[in-house]
């Protein structure tokens, strides 16, 4: 495996090898350091012996609930993620609202009286405006994009390759195609959006399903496809390996005088790498109102990112049940889950110590 190294100034440089950084960190020459993405690095505290770089791809497979990405140079695997989408819970989050605030205004409302004398707050903006995405799409592709930007920031990445899905745009078509579920997806909503969005990295090539299928096949890649919630490499961070290889190994037709035909041009190496499962924090956001009133009319608080005791939620705790997340907190103590987010258990807060504050991801 390789470890990304920076200059003084935080510019990347070419990944080196492990007991090289060794070396460097202890002669003084460098210190360790980690991204939130999980990846441990080192930057150099001396001038380096140069900044050449090679080509380094990454390779990003978006999907509605789970992505995969892969960074790829054309000797080396450098990177690999299993991305878990908080999809689900924002749109079911985005229901639980919708339905809060007919309640409210339900409440608010005297329909006995004239329709002109009733409370009807008037709009404050046009929100019938077009080219809005819905939060439950645009939280996915946000996730992806912070991931590319910490790699971006410790990889000399040159190119990003994105997996585009292809849709029928048959105006005459689309309604029908939309009933019968061949329409369009949440994947492909947005898409245009999140291209603009990675320009700002590197340049962006768009990358067809069949030619991933077609790469992966090539470099002997196995893809589980009998479950694809299974946190694991063969399921989506496969399919990012197999998109950034394409900027090294491509399919072309050939022609001669006797022969045609097509074949592989190029070479790329499928090294063992990193392999990390990333998700947000999944607690619950601050609610002013509770579904359902209390008696007295008083609410109690629910959710938010605050807890009592100066531990934010998300925050990386040491426990004596372990090394964990803090997900809640008591008057006198604090709830610490695992990566899955499952508790640990409930620990008096003078037993838990701070390791790192909470940058909004889970790294596991």
């Amino acid at each position: 495996m390789r470890v990304p190294v920076v200059d003084n100034n935080h510019q990347p440089l070419m990944p080196t090898t492990a007991a090289r950084a060794r070396k460097w960190i202890e002669k003084g020459k460098a210190i360790k350091r980690w991204s939130d993405c999980g990846q441990f690095y080192v930057q150099l505290l001396v001038e380096p012996s140069g900044s050449n770089t090679q080509d380094v791809v990454i390779g990003i497979d978006p999907g509605k609930k789970f992505s995969g990405i892969g960074v790829q140079s054309v000797k080396f695997t450098l990177y690999t993620a299993h991305l878990i989408l908080p999809f689900p819970a924002v749109r079911d989050r985005m229901d639980a609202r919708r339905l809060m605030r007919r309640g409210r205004r339900g409440r608010r409302i005297n329909r006995k009286a004239e329709f002109p004398s009733r409370a009807h707050r008037q709009r404050r903006f046009n929100n019938r405006r077009q080219g809005k995405l819905p939060p439950s799409i645009r939280t996915n592709r946000q996730l992806e994009l912070r991931i590319v930007s910490e790699l971006c920031k410790i990889y000399p990445v040159s190119e990003i390759r994105y997996e585009y899905v292809r849709a029928d745009v048959d105006l005459t078509n689309r309604r029908k195609k939309a009933k019968s579920g061949k329409g369009f997806s949440a994947v492909m909503v947005g898409q245009k959006w999140m291209l603009s969005q990675l320009g700002r990295f590197a340049p962006v090539v768009k990358i067809e399903g069949y030619q991933t299928a077609s790469t992966r096949k090539h470099l002997g890649l196995a893809k589980n496809n009998t479950d694809k919630s299974k946190s694991e490499f063969n399921t989506h961070a496969v399919d990012g390996v197999a998109i950034a290889a394409t900027a090294f190994v491509e399919y072309r037709q050939y022609h001669t005088a006797k022969v045609d035909g097509g074949d592989w041009f190029g070479s790329v190496a499928i090294t063992p790498a990193l392999f990390k499962v990333i998700l947000r924090p999944p607690y619950s956001r601050r609610q002013l109102h509770l579904m359902v009133p209390v008696k007295g009319g008083v609410r109690r608080k629910y959710g938010g990112s605050t807890t009592r005791h100066g531990l934010p939620k998300g925050d990386l705790v040491s426990s004596p049940k372990g090394i964990g997340y803090v997900s809640g907190d008591t008057e006198k103590q604090v709830s610490v889950s695992n990566a899955n987010w499952k508790r640990l258990g409930q620990i008096a807060s003078s037993k838990v110590q701070l390791i790192c504050r909470s940058n909004g991801l889970i790294v596991a």
